[in-house]
């Protein structure tokens, strides 16, 4: 049985009223409508929300590929979410040679991952490197008191303020839209008195 850390979002040993389950679910709900084609879920976890994808939007995807660098996490993944148009395979969110293995993606998600990272350029370089021209990246990262400043998440190597997060994504990507979230709702601006813990950046790569 796959160990319950705390770090890891595993539904079927969570209380379905979990705040913490209920926000990441939200976050595979949210991206739904932007996914068609084929499908990176990078840094899958337990993989419910590769599954969801292959389930609920199985007649505009080809495939979703969930990757996770936890062998015991993908093994779990494939006993307890199969669906035939879904596959989970071992592999790092940072490693370069991702594009021989798996080849490029119409459309990334890639939810919590960013904090676990030391230097994200890595990362951003294999976003960018893996999607299509024209293609949607999804990312999420909770927010915090910024880069190279530890923060109370054991789990996290840092928490990136809201501007050091934009500044990812402004760059490279002809459009980008950025959602706040709080619980399980998601705003493209922030109300005044109202705390966001998360971001989400929707970029639409160039036509190459």
């Amino acid at each position: 049985m796959i160990e319950d850390t705390g770090e890891r979002v595993i539904p079927k040993l969570m209380d379905p009223l979990n705040p913490l389950l209920l926000e990441h679910i939200a976050r595979y709900q949210f991206a739904l409508n932007y996914l068609s084609g084929r499908v990176l879920d990078l840094s899958c976890g337990a993989g419910y929300g590769t599954h969801m994808i292959a389930k609920r939007r199985k007649k505009h995807i080809s495939e979703v590929i969930g990757l996770d660098l936890d062998q015991e996490i993908i093994d779990y993944a494939k006993n307890e979410y199969y669906h035939p148009q879904s596959t989970y395979e071992v592999a790092d969110a940072t490693d370069p040679n991702l594009i021989n293995r798996f080849g490029t993606f119409d459309c990334i998600v890639s939810f919590e991952t960013i904090e676990h990272i030391e230097d994200e350029k890595s990362i951003i370089n294999n976003y960018h490197r893996l999607l299509k021209p024209g293609g949607t990246l999804i990312v999420s990262t909770p927010f915090g008191e910024g880069r190279g400043v530890p923060c109370g998440n054991p789990f996290h190597i840092h928490q990136l303020t809201q501007d050091e997060f934009r500044e990812l994504f402004n760059e490279r990507y002809e459009q980008v839209n950025f959602f706040y979230q709080n619980g399980v709702v998601m705003e493209p601006k922030q109300r005044e008195g109202v705390r966001y813990p998360l971001g989400i950046a929707v970029c639409q790569k160039g036509e190459e």
